[in-house]
């Protein structure tokens, strides 16, 4: 008789096969036509569930989606679904950044000529079609990747509403008076034509000509005279700009460090003593001899009345003034800092306290101006850079050699154009960092309100109140507020939110107050922030608006041209979405972006949020790191390292990339590759194997009348209900902690050992042979139900596909919703009951002898040699003996009857002995052809186990 049709074999419509390329689609299909994400929300909304608040940081809508992004949206929705689960209303509204250069240069290359003979309002429609455009794209991407979120109604900061709210954060800068036009060098982008802020601004390698020059001094005071020996005296500076050369009015130096002059060979240089030999060294230069010392302040001003040495520019007729500068330091260079007001941060606020020209030669292309750089005029400033070299060679006031070139490990780079920019004084818009720096600005501004808000303060004041994952985060974005100067808000370009002042043509006064901004407002939310363009100065003003120098009306106005930096539309998000489309608020509970995002969109919101609101905008701010290969290096379009996301998606299914999203520890850099996926692969088919298992071991279960109460399982049962309770604490705590890949390695940890090692195995045989509605097997059954019940819940999140696959398979409890995303996280309510940490600690002894036990049977199992097989084959074949001392004797004495269960052999039993140690025999009676376990055949007219006959005797062995 073949009694295979006689057992409980597993019996499940759940694939082996996943194939989530293809089945994923009509999944993602099946939740939009339900409207999975609404009622997800809707049930949370009808309990009145407490809010939390993911805010979308928003990626730039300008091409296809890239790892880093699906990175970042994976992690967001796996936030978003648990706290869902886990009893809050988490709505997510996803965004997009739709204005500034990239949109915009993409779009002047489509319409290449035809732009010049478009109006700025045409070119900006075709921005708005070209952002509108892949907004769509990166949405069904992003849908792909079964990422819930309030698709239909994302942001965008393009939008009426979103450019309104912009402009009316904007009014509030100006209402407090923080707000400052004036001459800065800023960082300029000479490909884009356009200012920068710091948060624009890359940092990558960059290979430049540098020169050591001689200024030379033409008159030495009286106290100096004799210290040169009357020889030719200079004072030697060193760039790794040559091009700003031409701009430079002063030389720096530090008033209490050491100077020395220096002869050589007929010269005499000056030079800090702490860089005396280096310089000398990099100019080729072994023999000399020092003079004389003098501190700085000896040079800078302690002589005379009050100001420092005058050398000569070195091609230029003018005087190069030498002044004290506290932040000249002896870490390079010669301690004689070529100063440049126009070109330099720390130049020009030395410019500034002695008043010295903000002189910048360089124009918007960054090309000298023909006008004040004749020899060089038209010439592009990287380009002059080592005509430059030359000509101070020919002058004899170049030390080091033509050619000389050095290595910059971070150059600032333009964040789009990859191009390394300059420093150019330019006029732009600054919010203040400090008051009195917008009331020294806004001085001769009449009718602007006078700034009191130390902005820099507060925003450092509020940081420390943000918690930072990773913990160092808040060192970093500290270390960046410290230090950042005025932020620079406008651009010169077309694609963005207007600043919305006016400038008097009468007195050259400017108009920039918060009741015109919140005018321009109004108009934007209903036309857009196209009217700024198309409107007169008159209809964008309140009625009755005047000039508050000189009385003149709007017909004397004129529009500021310059639009506000991208980073200020996405910093004022909070605004715009939390409060205005939401109106929930102004503070969400967490920000989770990458972590550059730390000098960006983290920096920006926080300036913003606490500059209008006084506080920050988010409770939390979490970051992850970038996307690598296996190499350590960016994972990037232009490199041969890369797949495609779609490639990897129709090849593996979204479902893969979400487990490798799961299983870094995405705080730092992620590593990726093919073969990486692979592994991810591997491991999604143990936990899908898992579930299938447990799913074709509830064929015929009906969780309503089957389930056995927790007190009357059996003991193993009850052990992995303690398991799947502490598998599901772990994973809630990671969950809220945000350690997704603890929630990954706990799981998987459980599904191939506590489950597919352990208790599966050891329970296959009663589940398979018992009789199908015996207590044994009901009290398995409930087991793997409550288990799988919970797991399929605890994996939501992150597996999305194929717990809602479980889900529709797996017998439901009365109150059961139609989908997995519509239930609660496992409660501890629910699995406290389970815990048992008596029972839990003798498992643990008793797995522990398993394995010893385990490591004896696979020793008999083994063969020989080639020609002589092992004694076994499998473990049902084999009799073990444990020998045992003290609590192992003790407590394997009290399992007696179930050690040949726990071994997984037909006969095991405990003798006392002096020491531990495992005998294996091999089991001589008789096999049961049903359930494969030995047994004492009393005659030839029994062919099956007294248990097997007892099964079928009662008709009992199957349910239909």
């Amino acid at each position: 008789m073949d009694y295979k049709d006689t057992l409980n074999l597993p019996k499940t419509d759940f694939e082996m096969r996943a194939n989530l390329a293809q089945r994923e689609p009509a999944m993602i299909e099946r939740w939009e036509s339900s409207k999975i994400y609404d009622r997800m929300i809707e049930a949370r909304r009808q309990q009145n569930a407490p809010q939390f608040l993911l805010h979308d940081g928003p990626p730039y809508a300008n091409g296809n989606i890239h790892h880093g992004h699906i990175l970042n949206k994976v992690l967001k929705d796996f936030v978003v679904k648990f706290k869902n689960m886990d009893g809050f209303k988490a709505e997510f509204v996803p965004g997009w950044d739709c204005h500034g250069l990239p949109i915009e240069h993409q779009v002047d290359k489509e319409l290449g000529a035809k732009k010049a003979e478009m109006s700025k309002v045409d070119v900006r429609k075709a921005c708005r079609v070209y952002a509108d455009k892949y907004v769509s794209i990166q949405r069904d991407e992003f849908k792909r990747m079964m990422v819930f979120a309030d698709w239909e109604n994302p942001y965008k900061t393009m939008s009426y509403q979103y450019e309104a709210a912009t402009v009316r954060e904007l009014g509030k800068f100006l209402g407090k008076g923080l707000v400052y036009r004036g001459l800065k060098p800023v960082h300029w982008d000479w490909a884009s034509q356009t200012a920068l802020a710091e948060a624009e601004v890359e940092y990558a390698e960059h290979t430049t000509e540098h020169v050591y020059v001689k200024f030379p001094f033409e008159h030495l005071p009286e106290e100096l005279k004799g210290a040169n020996k009357d020889l030719p005296t200079y004072v030697v500076i060193w760039t790794t700009t040559p091009w700003t050369l031409p701009a430079n009015l002063a030389i720096a130096l530090h008033p209490e460090l050491d100077y020395q002059f220096v002869e050589v060979a007929g010269e005499v240089l000056v030079i800090a003593e702490g860089l005396r030999d280096s310089t000398l060294k990099a100019c080729g230069i072994e023999d000399f001899e020092v003079l004389n010392t003098f501190k700085g302040r000896v040079l800078v001003g302690e002589l005379g009345e009050g100001r420092g040495l005058e050398a000569a520019h070195p091609f230029i007729d003018r005087p190069s003034v030498l002044l004290p500068a506290d932040y000249v330091t002896l870490e390079q260079g010669t301690g004689c800092v070529h100063t440049a007001p126009g070109h330099g941060q720390e130049d020009f606020g030395l410019g500034q306290v002695f008043g010295l020209e903000t002189l910048c030669p360089v124009d918007f292309r960054g090309c000298f101006m023909e006008a004040l750089v004749p020899e060089w005029g038209g010439m592009h400033v990287f380009k002059a850079n080592p005509l430059i070299q030359e000509f101070l060679a020919e002058r004899g006031l170049l030390l080091n050699k033509v050619g000389d070139k050095i290595k910059i490990e971070r150059y600032p780079h333009g964040w789009r154009s990859k191009k390394p920019v300059i420093f150019r004084a330019t006029t732009q818009w600054f919010i203040a960092m400090e008051a009195e720096s917008a009331n020294q600005q806004n001085e001769q501004v009449v009718g602007t309100q006078r700034a009191d808000m130390d902005l820099r303060g507060a925003v450092l004041s509020e940081i420390e109140k943000v918690q930072w994952v990773p913990k160092w985060g808040r060192d970093r974005i500290v270390g960046m507020v410290e230090n950042r100067p005025d932020w620079c808000i406008s651009r010169q370009r077309s694609w963005g939110v207007p600043i919305t002042v006016m400038h008097c043509q009468s007195c050259g006064n400017v108009l920039a107050s918060e009741a015109i901004a919140n005018h321009v407002a109004d108009l934007v939310e209903e036309e857009g922030a196209d009217v700024w363009f198309e409107k007169s100065p008159a209809e964008l003003v309140p009625p009755g608006t005047s000039c508050a120098k000189c009385g003149s009306g709007p017909e004397s106005f004129s529009k500021e041209n310059d639009i506000l930096d991208v980073w200020f539309d996405s910093g004022t998000s909070w605004a715009a979405v939390l409060e205005g489309q939401l109106k929930l608020g102004t503070v969400a509970d967490l920000y989770l972006e990458g972590s550059d995002q730390h000098r960006g969109w983290f920096q920006s919101s926080i300036m913003c949020g606490v500059g209008t609101r006084g506080h920050a905008p988010y409770r939390t701010c979490l970051t992850h790191g970038f996307v690598m290969d296996t190499e350590g290096r960016k994972y990037s379009k232009s490199s041969k390292n890369f797949e495609p996301p779609q490639k990897m998606i129709d090849t593996y299914g979204a479902e893969i990339l979400r487990l490798w999203v799961a299983a870094v520890d995405y705080r730092g850099d992620i590593s990726l590759s093919t073969e990486i996926i692979k592994r991810m692969s591997d491991a999604y088919r143990k936990v899908r194997n898992t579930f299938r298992f447990l799913l074709g071991n509830l064929d015929g279960f009906d969780p309503n009348h089957d389930l056995v109460a927790y007190e009357d399982m059996l003991e193993e049962d009850r052990w992995l209900l303690n398991q799947t309770a502490e598998v599901v604490n772990r994973c809630r705590q990671a969950y809220n902690e945000y350690q997704f890949h603890t929630v990954f390695h706990t799981s998987v940890q459980f599904c191939t050992v506590d489950l597919s090692n352990v208790h599966l195995d050891l329970a296959k045989d009663r589940m398979y042979c018992d009789a199908a509605d015996s207590k044994a097997r009901r009290s398995g059954q409930s087991a793997y139900f409550l288990t799988l019940h919970a797991l399929v819940r605890v994996l939501a999140p992150v597996l999305s596909f194929t717990a809602e696959e479980v889900w529709d398979l797996l017998p439901k409890l009365a109150q059961d919703p139609d989908s997995v995303h519509l239930t609660d996280f496992p409660s501890k309510t629910l699995v406290e009951p389970w815990l048992d940490s008596e029972l839990s600690e003798r498992w643990e002894r008793l797995l522990e002898i398993r394995g010893e036990v385990q490591k004896a049977l696979e020793a008999v199992r083994a063969p020989k040699n080639k020609k002589e097989p092992g004694q076994i084959g499998s473990s049902q074949e084999a009799d073990v003996t444990v020998w045992a001392t003290g609590s192992d004797f003790d407590l394997l004495s009290k399992y007696q009857s179930f050690l040949a269960t726990l071994f997984i052999t037909s006969y095991a039993r405990v003798e006392k002995g002096d020491e531990f140690k495992v005998d294996v025999a091999v089991a001589t009676d008789e096999k049961c052809p049903r359930c494969w376990n030995h047994w004492v055949k009393p005659d030839s007219e029994h062919e099956i186990c007294p248990r097997c006959a007892n099964v079928l005797a009662d008709g009992t062995h199957k349910l239909d």
